[in-house]
């Protein structure tokens, strides 16, 4: 009888601590950006979705959290950009008061806009609120074919997305200097351990706006190319094909250096619905808390008590960070080098 040797399992190479591996403190520089989450409702359920939203979702602001943060966008000269995201930023609480209060302030406001909002009844006058406070859209686009966008968004998503984007562009979107019309490119999930960085940002933002000009006469400011972080749906999907270790494994074996100067933690503050702290909007969906120096988690109540936004010292880190200096880096405004 022929005995078979017990088979040993693969081992799997050890992912070096990202601190480690920068061998230094990530320190915080002056706070200029908040970034705000205002919930997680959402009408599309993304495959991609770090924030895991959804219609079935039902978390979002609080008129009590809504209130602290105008406040705080009042208070503080010191903040240039108001980013706000979600879920779909325009469906959860706050999204209009916010808006307004900072454009009131003279602050620039992000909204980043998954666009098929605007086919939703009570949100198809969005387009002319967004022309009327010249917010900057950065809408996300993940391809510039339509096969691509409806295998991650939903059947139909990129119809909309066109279509959106078309009306944007007839506001002057893209076209009046202000207003900003940016679009998000993120890869397809890899189903095996066949894993690439994302392409190079300045050259397929000329294939974006070459295909979307001559099929649709569509025209757009600039692409941002984001990498996939381990986080939320992705990190589920990744498990589930069992190539998460790997991923990570890859995303650190292109580590870049000179990313770090440009990373977008540094000078913004996440902030969730309820009111607590992030270096990132990374962080906040991983559940890591930004700190004081003497290990206490922040509020925005706490920022108004202190007077102070820049009461943060050194970043929290973890493995996903790999995520955001991989290669030319990835970040809410795309590539860093």
């Amino acid at each position: 009888m022929v005995i078979s040797p017990p088979q040993i399992k693969k081992s799997t190479v050890s992912i070096t601590p990202f601190f480690q591996k920068i061998n230094t403190p990530l320190n915080k520089q002056e706070i200029t950006v908040l970034q705000i989450n205002l919930g997680r409702r959402c009408n599309l359920a993304c495959t991609h979705c770090h924030v895991e939203a959804g219609p079935k979702r039902t978390e979002e602001l609080s008129p009590e959290i809504c209130e602290q943060l105008i406040e705080t966008i009042q208070r503080f000269e010191q903040i240039k950009t108001v980013d706000l995201t979600g879920g779909a930023p325009e469906m959860n609480y706050g999204f209009k008061p916010i808006v307004e209060a900072a454009r009131k302030q003279e602050k620039e406001v992000i909204v980043r806009s998954n666009l098929t909002i605007f086919f939703e009844p009570g949100f198809t006058d969005l387009p002319e609120y967004f022309a009327q406070h010249k917010l900057r859209v950065v809408a996300s686009l993940p391809c510039y074919l339509e096969t691509n966008v409806d295998r991650q968004r939903g059947a139909g998503v990129y119809n909309q997305s066109i279509r959106a984007i078309q009306r944007l562009n007839k506001l002057g979107y893209g076209i009046d200097p202000h207003l900003m019309l940016d679009l998000v490119y993120n890869p397809t999930l890899p189903k095996n351990e066949n894993f690439s960085l994302t392409p190079d940002q300045q050259k397929l933002e000329k294939d974006y706006k070459a295909y979307l000009n001559e099929h649709f006469g569509i025209q757009f400011n600039h692409l941002f190319t984001i990498t996939n972080l381990p986080v939320g749906r992705t990190k589920q999907y990744l498990q589930r094909h069992e190539i998460l270790h790997s991923y990570v494994k890859f995303l650190e074996s292109h580590y870049n250096s000179s990313t770090l100067e440009n990373l977008m933690c540094l000078n913004e503050l996440s902030i969730d619905y309820l009111g607590n702290i992030y270096d990132c909007d990374f962080n906040q969906m991983e559940g890591l808390p930004a700190k004081m120096a003497n290990g206490e988690t922040i509020t925005v109540a706490k920022l108004l008590k202190l007077n102070s936004l820049d009461i943060i010292q050194e970043i929290q880190t973890a493995k996903y960070c790999y995520g955001c200096t991989a290669g030319c880096g990835s970040s809410c405004g795309g590539a860093l080098v």
